[in-house]
């Protein structure tokens, strides 16, 4: 059975070879590549589940994560190394080819006896900024087109960022990007003005449903969707992973469905059966 020191945490180093193990472990757990240049910042982050397990050293923690007891301890591991860097209509150009291109594509495609919701998927949600991006510029183009329905899926690896999109309360500052008029239809103000956040509406937040999801899993959704945002995600992962994240993408399309990748990104030389649409855009 393993049992943790109790030796005060002062200074203490992140070696190489043991961040090296931690780096392998996280890439097979996660697909998370793990460069020799991140080694500062993995001693920085995990420096905190070292003070709240009362652990001494890296070496300490390395034992903790292999041994029975440290079992759940993955969980925060990969909590505190994955990155979630995210915004507010973050990349725009892919919001109006949404709404101006492939909603209206969708429903013309679509039999008219369905009447069941469209279903999206927000793929590696981060904090909920992208999930909730969906659901406003879908809310407002339901206003225009009264048989339009939608639901969202919102998945991440890390139950931190997953809770905090369930809460949907966010600073000032992060709602810079959002239009005035969204702002004042989709966001509430608290109560206390010294209080500088600001929470999605009721009805907004029950549009996107969050889930912990790792993509190293053989998954498999429950119903298949017509558009998948997966956007500066797949850039963490060497090309094997992402030629096989890809395909699984391909297999919960619906046909014709479509894929956003980030700008950074793209799937060229993956040899898929996607059709490239628009920039960063594909088409099953």
């Amino acid at each position: 059975m393993y049992k943790a020191k109790t030796t005060i945490i002062r200074d203490v180093v992140l070696s190489e070879n043991i961040f090296k193990k931690l780096g392998s472990f996280i890439q097979s757990e996660c697909g998370i590549k793990m460069p020799p240049g991140k080694r500062l910042m993995v001693q920085s982050r995990l420096m905190k589940r070292l003070r709240a397990l009362e652990i001494s050293s890296f070496e300490e923690y390395w034992a903790f994560i292999q041994s029975t007891e440290g079992k759940d301890e993955v969980i925060n591991l990969i909590n505190a190394v994955s990155t979630n860097k995210t915004d507010f209509f973050r990349e725009p150009d892919h919001f109006k080819y949404l709404i101006d291109t492939v909603l209206p594509e969708l429903i013309k495609n679509r039999p008219s006896e369905i009447r069941e919701p469209f279903k999206f998927w927000s793929a590696g949600c981060s904090t909920g900024e992208e999930p909730y991006t969906l659901a406003m510029v879908l809310s407002d183009f339901a206003e225009k087109n009264k048989n339009f329905k939608f639901k969202i899926l919102a998945t991440d690896i890390s139950t931190k960022v997953i809770e905090h999109g369930r809460i949907a309360i966010y600073s000032k500052e992060r709602i810079d990007p959002i239009p005035m008029k969204m702002k004042q239809k989709y966001l509430l103000k608290s109560k206390d003005p010294a209080n500088k956040v600001v929470r999605i509406i009721p009805e907004l937040r029950s549009k996107v449903i969050f889930r912990r999801l790792n993509f190293l899993d053989n998954f498999r959704l429950k119903e298949k969707v017509e558009v998948i945002f997966c956007r500066n995600v797949v850039i963490y992962f060497d090309r094997d992973i992402q030629k096989k994240l890809v395909e699984k993408f391909y297999e919960q399309l619906v046909p014709g469905g479509f894929l956003f990748m980030g700008h950074s990104e793209t799937i060229n030389g993956l040899n898929t059966k996607f059709r490239t649409v628009a920039p960063t855009v594909y088409q099953k």
